[in-house]
C-alpha cells in the first residue's frame, strides 16, 4: 500500500502541479476631478430616493468606482464650503467621505460661489492636463462670501472645465421641516434651482449643464460625464506560476522510505 500510494504522489510531482497568480498593472494619464456637492438643508427633500442627499452620494461613490487613473477630490458647500477630501487615489477614503457627508455640518445656505471657489482652489496646483469640477445643487445661490460670477471667471482663467447638473423635480417636492416644538413634519416646497446660472457656468468653463429629476436621471448624468471626460488608460497583465510539485516528490520519498524499513522490519520475511 505504501509502494501504491508513493506511486501515485510520484505521478502527481512529475505532472508539475502549479498555482498561477495572475497580477494587473493599471496606468495612464488620469483627470483631476472635484466633485463639488451641495449639503444644505434643502437636499433632504424626497423627490428622490430616498432622499436628494442620499441619492447623490451614493451615485456619486459609484462614479468615483469606475475612475481608476483618476485623482478625484470632494468639496461640499451650504452656507458655506469645505475640503472634505482632497484630490487622491484613495479610493475607499473618497468614498467614505462621500457617504458620510451631512447637511448639518455646515450653516445653511446655499453658497454656489464659496463650493466653486475652493474647488478651483483644490485643483490650483494641479499638473493633470485635463482638470474638471462637477458642481451639483438644488436651489439658488444664497449665502456664502463670493459672487458665483467671480468664481466662474477664475475657474475659465485657469482652464478648469465645470459641469453642472441642477438636482430636483418640477414644481414642488415633500421636504421634512422642523417645527417649533423639536419635531418634524413634511411639507411641499417649491423647487427653485437657477438654472440660469448654472447654464452660464458651465458654458463659459467649457462645460455642459443637466438637470436631474429623479434617481434614474441623475445616474444617467452621471455616466454621460463618465464618456465626456474619458482617461487615457493602459492595462497590463502578469502572470506569476508557482511549483507544488515538491511537497508530492517529498511525500512519496517518505513513503518509500517507510516502506523499506517496515519491510526490514516488522514485514521482515523469514526463510
Amino acid at each position: 500500500m505504501l509502494r501504491l500510494l508513493s506511486l501515485v504522489l510520484l505521478v502527481i510531482a512529475l505532472a508539475r502541479p502549479q498555482i498561477r497568480n495572475d497580477e494587473r498593472m493599471i496606468s495612464g494619464e488620469g483627470i483631476d476631478i472635484i466633485l463639488c456637492m451641495d449639503v444644505s438643508g434643502s437636499m433632504l427633500a424626497q423627490d428622490f430616493t430616498p432622499n436628494r442627499l442620499e441619492a447623490m452620494k451614493q451615485i456619486a461613490a459609484d462614479f468615483v468606482d469606475n475612475r481608476p487613473a483618476d485623482r478625484i477630490g470632494l468639496v461640499i458647500f451650504a452656507g458655506e464650503s469645505f475640503t472634505s477630501c482632497p484630490l487622491t487615489t484613495d479610493r475607499s477614503t473618497l468614498k467614505a467621505q462621500i457617504l458620510s457627508a451631512q447637511s448639518s455640518y455646515l450653516a445653511d445656505g446655499t453658497a454656489i460661489g464659496d463650493g466653486l471657489t475652493t474647488s478651483v482652489e483644490r485643483l490650483k496646483t494641479s499638473k493633470a492636463k485635463s482638470k474638471v469640477i462637477i458642481l451639483l445643487t438644488d436651489g439658488e445661490s444664497m449665502g456664502g462670501l463670493i459672487d458665483p460670477g467671480t468664481a466662474k471667471e477664475i475657474a475659465k482663467s485657469m482652464g478648469i472645465r465645470v459641469h453642472t447638473i441642477g438636482m430636483g423635480t418640477e414644481g414642488y417636492a415633500p421636504a421634512p421641516v422642523q417645527t417649533p416644538s423639536g419635531g418634524v413634519v413634511m411639507q411641499q416646497q417649491k423647487v427653485n434651482i437657477d438654472e440660469k446660472l448654472l447654464r452660464k457656468i458651465a458654458a463659459e468653463t467649457g462645460g455642459l449643464y443637466f438637470r436631474a429629476r429623479d434617481n434614474a436621471s441623475l445616474k444617467n448624468i452621471y455616466s454621460e460625464i463618465d464618456k465626456l471626460e474619458k482617461s487615457r488608460i493602459d492595462v497590463s497583465e502578469i502572470k506569476h506560476y508557482t511549483d507544488k510539485f515538491f511537497p508530492f516528490a517529498m511525500a512519496a520519498a517518505a513513503l518509500i522510505f517507510m516502506e523499506l524499513i517496515l519491510r526490514h522490519t516488522i514485514f521482515r520475511k523469514f526463510p
